[in-house]
């Protein structure tokens, strides 16, 4: 694969179509006038499905008696463990992801030639992975311990599923540069750094002491890996600016 940006035929500026470029500006700014002024409608009809649509989806019900009444104990005092268990089923599902993510990178990291000088520490990519998937396996355990089922998909889980999905798309692409995934992973490891700080957060504010210890120690190592991941992609792209 061809691992650096380079100049070639790139028809999709303006500037390359010397001798039509005054027509179509012409063009585009006689037509410009006739569009129809906003009169609302647009935004109405929008507001009117945001109004009537039905959520993404429920937090399930507690799979067991003592989980369910352990749940009828903390709304009796005005908690709403859904809120904790819909957070958890969406770090689920981040993790699951993220594992996946690391192991498209290092398919793309194993297709560029030795000689490229590629700065990334694989060893250290393939540990993230690891981590990842430790990190999966983790929250699972708490949701598990909370009488939650992990198989299940929440709402949060749903939404970060699908955020997933572009992430995955840019690295998993053939014709993405080293440095184009790791930007992908850059976003991932952002979204996932501020996502378990809040997750520890509420964790300690809903009582769960061990819960938010665990997910501290988890939290330092998502903190290592962004600054790897930035690291690296600062190395890949200065490196080939030089």
């Amino acid at each position: 694969m061809e691992n650096e940006i380079v100049v070639g035929i790139n028809r999709t500026g303006l500037d390359m179509a010397h001798l039509s470029k005054g027509d179509m500006i012409d063009y585009a700014q006689a037509k410009a006038p006739r569009a129809p002024e906003n009169d609302g409608a647009f935004e109405a009809m929008h507001m009117a499905y945001i109004e009537e649509a039905e959520r993404l989806g429920s937090v399930p019900v507690p799979a067991t008696m003592k989980a369910m009444a352990a749940t009828a104990v903390q709304k009796v005092t005005g908690k709403n463990p859904e809120v904790l268990i819909d957070k958890l089923g969406e770090r689920l599902a981040f993790e699951r992801t993220g594992t996946r993510l690391y192991e498209a990178m290092l398919l793309k990291c194993g297709a560029v030639d030795s000689g490229d000088n590629n700065p990334i520490d694989v060893p250290a990519l393939g540990r993230i992975r690891d981590d990842e998937e430790m990190h999966f396996h983790l929250v699972h355990k708490f949701i598990e311990q909370l009488g939650a089922d992990p198989t299940s998909m929440t709402p949060c889980a749903d939404v970060v599923g699908v955020q997933g999905f572009g992430l995955m798309q840019v690295i998993s692409d053939p014709r993405t540069t080293i440095a184009q995934a790791l930007n992908a992973l850059l976003a991932a490891e952002l979204a996932d750094n501020a996502s378990w700080e809040l997750l520890v957060e509420l964790a300690e504010q809903t009582g769960h002491k061990d819960m938010a210890t665990e997910f501290s120690a988890a939290l330092q190592s998502e903190a290592q890996h962004l600054q790897l991941v930035k690291g690296w992609l600062w190395q890949t792209v200065l490196q080939e600016a030089s």
